[in-house]
């Protein structure tokens, strides 16, 4: 146990150091930045799919999971569940194309640390991750190819958990998690400009946005599980987020800048603040689009599964009312998820790659972000290995995890991102509870 714990921390100190940017697409412009929690990473690996719940990994998608009764006692000599831990990161390298040229980007994000505790019918589960994610630079070149317009982000907002489920049949399971949502987004645009003779003058405007989010959210989950046959296993999930609200504090500046045009530093001159109360926009609220997720898999367990899962979102609902834009609109987005995993023997004493967790998927979504009336659409493959660690009677495992996927478009002069992201878990069980037996 303390030597998990130990390793546990070892890692999230490597991730913390490693993600200084959570993204680098040019979409994280819009809204609240890019959405940045897709589930685990053994959830990435099958497509995004969150229908397969066991007792060995935690599942954050959907918290009728905690309860960790959804696989047969055998494995643990009909005794207790194990304690769950999960930690994770991402890297991530893209090729940013347009018409007019194509860049390359990397970035990398800590994506999640979390445990679930199984007590009788009840589980428990919390955690920390990141929601979503702001990192763009975006250079908007005139007619002159020159830089007309500069545009930054960073920041993002961050989640912290917590949730419980329960047993409601040996078949049923149901949970709820409520999310505190926290984080700050910040944002600048320079207005370049030149004298007819095409010089860069000496002083630039640069306008600086700063919101600082916060509120509460609530997912709910449900699980079934039943055998069909002797070796056949159905599986159903079902989850619901309700809309809801964030707070936000904001604050907006003007400053006269000089601008070196070959290391890009920026010196302010002089800065004038905005009076947002007077305009009702010091403080505002920010709609988050309500959530549905629905499906189901077959399996033979601990050997196979294929499961299929198909998300629903409210995006048009979404609203904020200080960053606005004429070329902006959202519809209602929409996710199909298909994947699964292969065991080929997990209890195999000998070979190790036989107890190796082989795990492959797809995914095609329309994000609900439209710009100059172009749907924002995104497409993953992945693939990934479970690899077993540690002892072998908790399952435990490190998780490897391979997407290649393609989000945007070239059309109206937008930007097409082709992208492959590098993911790693560690997902440590220990048992708290065992019954000790005495001959």
């Amino acid at each position: 146990m303390i030597r998990q714990i130990i390793v546990i921390c070892i890692a999230i100190f490597s991730l913390s150091a490693f993600s200084q940017q959570g993204t680098a697409s040019p979409y994280s412009f819009y809204g609240i930045g890019s959405l940045k929690f897709k589930g685990t990473v053994e959830n990435r690996s099958m497509g995004g799919i969150s229908v397969y719940l066991d007792s060995i990994h935690i599942n954050l998608r959907n918290p009728a999971a905690y309860v960790g009764k959804n696989i047969e006692a055998v494995p643990f000599d009909n005794e207790s569940r194990p304690v769950k831990f999960a930690v994770a990161g991402t890297a991530s390298s893209s090729t940013l194309k347009s018409n007019s040229g194509e860049a390359e980007a990397n970035s990398s994000i800590f994506d999640y640390i979390a445990m679930s505790v199984p007590v009788g019918k009840f589980g428990f589960g919390f955690g920390l991750l990141p929601f979503t994610s702001v990192g763009y630079q975006l250079d908007d070149i005139n007619d002159n190819d020159e830089i007309s317009n500069r545009f930054r982000g960073e920041g993002g907002v961050n989640r912290v958990f917590a949730g419980f489920g329960y047993q409601i049949t040996d078949k049923l399971s149901a949970g709820v998690d409520i999310n505190y949502n926290f984080g700050n987004i910040q944002n600048s645009a320079i207005a370049f400009a030149y004298t007819p003779e095409g010089e860069l003058v000496e002083f630039q405007t640069r306008e600086d946005n700063r919101s600082d989010l916060s509120g509460l959210n609530l997912n709910f989950g449900l699980a079934y599980k039943t055998m069909i046959s002797d070796r056949l296993e159905l599986s159903a999930t079902a989850t619901y987020a309700p809309k809801s609200e964030l707070s936000s504090e904001n604050e907006r500046s003007f400053s006269t800048i000089i601008v070196n045009t070959t290391t890009n530093f920026e010196l302010p001159i002089n800065t004038s603040e905005v009076d947002l109360e007077a305009q009702n926009l010091r403080n505002t609220k920010l709609t988050l689009p309500s959530r549905f997720s629905i499906g189901a898999g077959l399996g033979k367990p601990r050997s196979w599964f294929v499961g299929a899962e198909y998300t629903l979102q409210t995006t048009s609902d979404f609203s904020n009312p200080v960053f606005t834009n004429t070329v902006t609109r959202y519809e209602n987005s929409s996710q199909i998820s298909l994947g699964g995993f292969f065991i080929p023997r997990y209890d195999a004493f000998s070979g190790y790659f036989k107890r190796v967790v082989y795990r492959a998927g797809f995914n095609y979504s329309n994000t609900g972000l439209v710009i100059k009336d172009q749907p924002i659409n995104e497409f993953g493959i992945s693939f990934g290995l479970g690899l077993p660690v540690g002892n072998r009677g908790l399952f435990s495992n490190a998780n490897i995890g391979v997407e290649y996927g393609q989000r945007g478009t070239t059309n109206e002069n937008l930007i097409k991102e082709n992208f492959i992201n590098f993911n790693l878990s560690l997902s440590l069980n220990s048992r708290w509870f065992r019954q000790q037996k005495y001959n």
